[in-house]
């Protein structure tokens, strides 16, 4: 009977096949029928798996430095210390990933230090050849009794639009329609979820902001 051996299994198998051989004894990966013993086509047993020996015991360090590094752990999501969403708005969370892809572009920063969240709140509206827009207050405020900051929008103004004429026979379309204002941006930290609360009709997106790694010097006047 044969079998397959198991790369966890080499050091033991390479200890076996040398202590074997040692004592002159075959080891069982070497085993022939009778019908091949002859003197004329004996091999030197010990030789050979005292080779075999060295050669697994050189090629065993090198496996293992190829095996994979253990990925680092993104944190679990804790929603406990939060509060829940009041009647009529709608909590909205993004765990941010410690195993983004390095950035294709090397002028910017691969630290994540360096980068930024944008949140983009908004409505999916149905529109037509005219602008809608609509405004909105996004503010950072403290969980009582923590140290975790959750961010709240409020003062949200209905939709509104231009009343220009359309081409005859535009179809209309949905598109999402982000909040006016002043772009609103957090650290890029994956400690701790970016929490956020809005009323039920609107809808939040992200985008990352990274820094150029170069750094521009001022001039004085």
């Amino acid at each position: 009977m044969f079998r397959l051996i198991k790369m966890r299994e080499i050091p033991c198998f390479c200890a076996m096949a040398c202590l074997r051989s040692g004592g002159g004894a075959r080891p069982f990966f070497l085993w022939r029928s009778a019908s091949h013993r002859s003197a004329s086509h004996r091999w030197n047993w010990e030789r050979w798996a005292g080779g075999a020996c060295l050669l697994l015991a050189g090629l065993l360090p090198l496996w293992t430095s190829l095996a994979p590094a253990p990925a680092l752990a993104i944190p679990r999501l804790d929603l406990k210390p939060y509060p829940a969403p009041a009647p009529g708005e709608r909590r909205w969370v993004i765990q941010l990933s410690g195993l983004l892809p390095p950035s294709p572009d090397p002028a910017l920063s691969a630290n994540p230090a360096d980068w930024r969240v944008e949140l983009i709140a908004g409505r999916n509206l149905e529109l037509d050849c005219n602008p809608v827009m609509f405004s909105g207050r996004m503010r950072s405020q403290p969980v009582a009794g923590t140290q975790l900051r959750v961010v709240q929008i409020s003062e949200v103004t209905p939709p509104a639009s231009t009343r220009m004429a359309c081409p005859p026979g535009e179809p209309k379309r949905r598109a999402f329609v982000p909040m006016g204002g002043k772009p609103f941006v957090v650290p890029y930290d994956v400690s701790r979820p970016i929490v956020l609360f809005a009323p039920k009709d609107l809808e939040l997106r992200w985008r990352l902001w990274k820094a150029e790694r170069r750094q521009w010097p001022a001039r004085e006047f």
